[in-house]
């Protein structure tokens, strides 16, 4: 697995990064969890990211990363917990932080990121976001001092306001997710470009928008129940579709190396459950960027739905195939 720098960090990160949101479960479920990661180290993933929201992801990885003997880089994220979650508080933060470190069997973390800080009426972060000012700043800056974090960071989905944040010069990594991909673009237009002026490292999540990329839906995007989705959307799935026929390569291997295609992301977090999801996103990442000639015929498909569709659910992987759990715009599952 190839390891590139991550922006100004001086870390290096293996091309694909093991995402944490899946790696989180019941008892019964632990081995499959403990295997899939491992698989991902044993096979060069040396970057994992988690957040206090992602079930009981922390706790997982704190066990097995417990049983690990070879360097991991760690992120997780600010937000959730406790409950009520107040980010101007800076005794929260803290109590945030250190239940964290203490679910994850650690004393530091690599990367402590600010969970979507970009998502308005989730937190009030900001007392001035227009200066990108906030107690959340002091309290990052008061980590960095006691040695708790190395560098610190933004996870968010919207892109304006992300790359707002961003220019503000006072984050070492984003973390930018839903947004770049093989049918989504937004990322491209605002975040990488204010990420890269900064010198920040890049990191996109959900490059397989949490399973809507994962596998083909060729009967559910004809499915009326699917009200949803727009008539632009699936006559551009049916397009991908139909090009992945001509490529022979399988949606998923299409869309990881679509997203390292891009010179800008430096790593992409893969959302696997299992062993076997690792071992087929690590020979896809190994199979390299994507050919010109690929990469111009993707960017005619993206073209057909060049902005979101407002109806259209964030994360809209939960949905395909289960339409009757539509929930409205803006929701990702």
């Amino acid at each position: 697995m190839e390891n590139v720098p991550l922006g100004r960090t001086g870390l290096k990160v293996s091309r694909l990064s093991m995402g944490g949101l899946f790696i989180s479960s019941f008892a019964s479920e632990f081995e499959s969890a403990r295997r899939a990661v491992e698989t991902a180290l044993d096979l060069g993933v040396n970057f994992v990211d988690t957040a206090p929201t992602y079930g009981n992801s922390e706790e997982v990885l704190g066990k097995v990363l417990r049983e690990v003997r070879r360097p991991v880089m760690l992120s997780t994220k600010l937000g959730g917990r406790p409950k009520p979650f107040n980010p101007k508080d800076k005794t929260c933060l803290r109590t945030s932080f250190e239940e964290s470190l203490r679910l994850l069997g650690r004393e530091t973390v690599d990367i402590l990121f600010v969970h979507e800080p970009d998502r308005p009426g989730q937190y009030d972060w900001w007392d001035d976001i227009v200066r990108v000012e906030g107690p959340v700043l002091e309290f990052l800056e008061e980590l960095k001092a006691e040695g708790r974090i190395r560098f610190t960071g933004l996870g968010g989905t919207t892109t304006t306001i992300l790359a707002h944040l961003c220019r503000s010069g006072k984050f070492d990594v984003v973390l930018t997710a839903f947004n770049y991909s093989l049918l989504y673009r937004e990322a491209a237009l605002e975040v990488f470009p204010a990420a890269r002026e900064a010198g920040m490292g890049i990191i996109v999540g959900s490059p397989l928008q949490q399973g809507a990329l994962a596998r083909r839906f060729d009967r559910e995007i004809d499915d009326p129940g699917a009200f949803w989705l727009s008539r632009m959307r699936r006559e551009q799935f049916k397009a991908l579709y139909a090009f992945l026929d001509e490529t022979g390569m399988s949606i998923a291997e299409l869309g990881i190396r679509f997203v390292l295609s891009h010179p800008d992301v430096q790593t992409v977090l893969m959302g696997a459950r299992s062993e076997e999801e690792v071992r087929r996103n690590v020979e896809a990442a190994q199979r390299g960027p994507l050919p010109a000639e690929i990469l111009a015929r993707l960017d005619a498909i993206a073209a057909l739905v060049p902005f979101r569709p407002f109806g259209e659910p964030f994360g809209i992987g939960w949905y395909l195939g289960k339409p009757g759990n539509y929930r409205g715009p803006g929701h990702a599952g």
